[in-house]
C-alpha cells in the first residue's frame, strides 16, 4: 500500500474517532518494521497536516478535528516510547508552541524526535508568557530557541519576543527556529520577523539543528534572518 493510501486510510479512522482502528493501522506499521521515527514522520505528521487544512477550510467538523486530534495525541504518546534514546550531542532547545492542542500535538512531534536525535529538549507547550522565556533563556542558554504556530494568531508575540530577544542581547548565539503552518502559507515571513532559520517538517527541523549541509536546505528549511541580527546590532 503506498503512503498516500495509509494516511487516507488513516485520516478516516482518526476524525470518526475509530480508537480500534487507528491502532490497528500503526500496528501494521509496526509490524512491518517501520520504525518509529518513520512512523512520525511520514503517517502522522501528514495526516495532522490534512486534518488542520480541512479544519481551516471548514471541512471538518469541531467533532471529527477534536476526535482526530485527541485520538493522534495518544498515539503519538505511545509512539515516543518506541524512539531509540540518541545519544547526546551536547545541544540543548527550549521548544515552544501556540496554544492549541494541534499546536501542542505537532510540537511534541518536533520535540520527541529532536529528543531522539540526542538534542535535550524542554518543550514547554503554549501560553508561556514572554517575560519567563526571556529569563529561562538568560540562565539556560540553550543552543536554539524553537517556536512554533500554525496559526496567525500567534504571530504578534512571537514578534514580540524575537525582537526583545534581539534588544536586549539575550543569548547572542542563539538559534531563532520557527516552524508552523503560518510560516508556510507565507512566504517570507519567518524572515520579517528576524528568525534564524525556518522549517516546515520534522525531519527538516532535526536537519537544521544538526547544521547539516546545505543540500538538506530545500523544502524543508530555510536560512532567513541573520541579515536583520546582524542589522539591528550595527
Amino acid at each position: 500500500m503506498s503512503k498516500q493510501a495509509l494516511v487516507e486510510r488513516f485520516f478516516e479512522v482518526l476524525i470518526s474517532g475509530d480508537r480500534a482502528g487507528a491502532r490497528a493501522i500503526v500496528e501494521e506499521c509496526i509490524d512491518a518494521d517501520a520504525p518509529a521515527d518513520q512512523i512520525i514522520e511520514q503517517l502522522f505528521w501528514p495526516t495532522l497536516s490534512h486534518i488542520e487544512q480541512l479544519f481551516r477550510n471548514d471541512q471538518l467538523s469541531v467533532l471529527s478535528h477534536n476526535c482526530a486530534t485527541r485520538l493522534l495525541r495518544m498515539l503519538t504518546d505511545q509512539m515516543q516510547m518506541r524512539l531509540p534514546v540518541g545519544e547526546s550531542n551536547g545541544k540543548s532547545v527550549l521548544f515552544l508552541c501556540g496554544l492549541t492542542e494541534p499546536n501542542e500535538l505537532a510540537g511534541q512531534m518536533g520535540a520527541d524526535l529532536l529528543e531522539a536525535a540526542g538534542f535535550g529538549v524542554t518543550f514547554a507547550g503554549g501560553g508561556v508568557a514572554n517575560d519567563e522565556i526571556v529569563s529561562t533563556l538568560s540562565q539556560a542558554e540553550p543552543d536554539a530557541l524553537v517556536l512554533f504556530s500554525s496559526v496567525p494568531q500567534d504571530l504578534p508575540n512571537i514578534r514580540v519576543l524575537i525582537d526583545q530577544l534581539h534588544d536586549m542581547g539575550v543569548c547572542p548565539k542563539l538559534q531563532i527556529v520557527v516552524g508552523g503552518g503560518v510560516f508556510n502559507r507565507a512566504e517570507g515571513l519567518a524572515e520579517e520577523i528576524g528568525a534564524d532559520v525556518w522549517t516546515d517538517s520534522p525531519s527538516g527541523l532535526v536537519a537544521t539543528l544538526n547544521n547539516k549541509s546545505e543540500q538538506r536546505m530545500g523544502a524543508d528549511q530555510r536560512t532567513v534572518g541573520r541579515r536583520r541580527r546582524q542589522g539591528r546590532a550595527a
